[in-house]
């Protein structure tokens, strides 16, 4: 293989510039050709690829977001702006495609290589981690810290003005930041997608704690388990208590990539390239158990993500 490009896609995730830096270096060190896809599968449509070199991606492995940019593609949802997307590689001699993305950009791969016969590799990139196949997604672990960091704060404030604050967190279907984050982050209650809300339940720790002389606590809110607004009406009927809260939002998108991030976009980029050297596609690369691992797309995709009941147990056990 002489010439693959690269492109991210979907929600932007901390890591994902190590991902491309290590695509990037990779290729050219085994003297492949890449071209760097601008906003994912739309540029791809629209024929927005540019050559990248070692120099391109000096000074980003600690950058957050992506320097090739992404975006949501309308055109892409369709054959014919996937057969464009497919001839936009072909007319550039492109012969192999890493895409960097969640759940949506993957299976987007997978039409690409189903049914135009593109070697594609996918990378997990989304902070939601709510993909099965792997153990952890690039972007996940510095979206938490950023969330635990941001619940130390407030943890002072509502200390400091008797409160209880509910903290929404972001994650979609998905409850890995919220409940790593709140158990890191001592909250007395995590509410996840995963488990049915119970506000009487979540009353009665909170009126347990005010009943030993507790006056500030914090919840954390996953944003796919329970509306914001019905949670704040529903929990201020129930306590009295004074509440207040907070929308981490897009800031768990943002800032410099931790540590484990950046290694595993690298050993996740690095294999991508690998298998495209071997003429492979069709691939998702992901890490099980310490060792980073490949399987066919859509296998891939079928594993349901992976909660860890046990560890929502210890953190309501650690909570009381």
């Amino acid at each position: 293989m002489k010439r693959i490009a690269v492109l991210t896609s979907g929600g932007d995730a901390p890591g994902m510039n190590a991902a491309i830096r290590a695509v990037v270096r990779t290729a050219n060190y085994h003297h492949i050709e890449v071209y760097g896809v601008e906003r994912g599968y739309e540029g791809l449509i629209e024929g927005d690829l540019k050559m990248m070199s070692r120099r391109s991606v000096s000074d980003t492995i600690q950058r957050g977001g992506t320097i090739l940019k992404t975006a949501r593609s309308e055109a892409f949802t369709t054959y014919d702006g996937r057969r464009k997307a497919a001839e936009a590689l072909s007319d550039r001699g492109v012969e192999g495609l890493v895409v960097i993305g969640g759940d949506g950009s993957l299976r987007g791969a997978n039409d690409l290589y189903r049914e135009f016969g593109v070697k594609v590799i996918g990378l997990p990139g989304t902070i939601d981690n709510d993909l099965g196949y792997t153990d952890r997604t690039i972007g996940f672990d510095t979206a938490v810290n950023t969330a635990i960091s941001a619940i130390n704060c407030l943890r002072d404030t509502m200390s400091s003005h008797e409160r209880v604050v509910v903290v929404q967190v972001m994650g979609r279907r998905s409850g890995e930041i919220a409940l790593h984050a709140g158990l890191a982050g001592g909250a007395e209650v995590i509410l996840v997608p995963e488990k049915p809300v119970d506000y009487d339940e979540v009353a009665s720790i909170l009126n347990r704690g005010k009943a030993v002389g507790k006056t500030s606590g914090i919840v954390v809110l996953a944003e796919g388990a329970a509306p914001l607004e019905e949670t704040m009406k529903e929990l201020s009927e129930r306590t009295g208590l004074s509440l207040k809260s907070t929308v981490l939002g897009y800031i768990q998108r943002g800032g410099s990539p931790t540590m484990a991030d950046r290694v595993l976009a690298s050993r996740l980029g690095v294999r991508a390239v690998e298998l495209l050297k071997e003429n492979k596609g069709g691939l998702a690369v992901g890490v099980k158990n310490g060792a980073v691992v490949a399987l066919p797309i859509g296998e891939a995709l079928a594993i349901k993500p992976f909660f860890d009941e046990e560890l929502y147990e210890q953190a309501k056990i650690l909570s009381l």
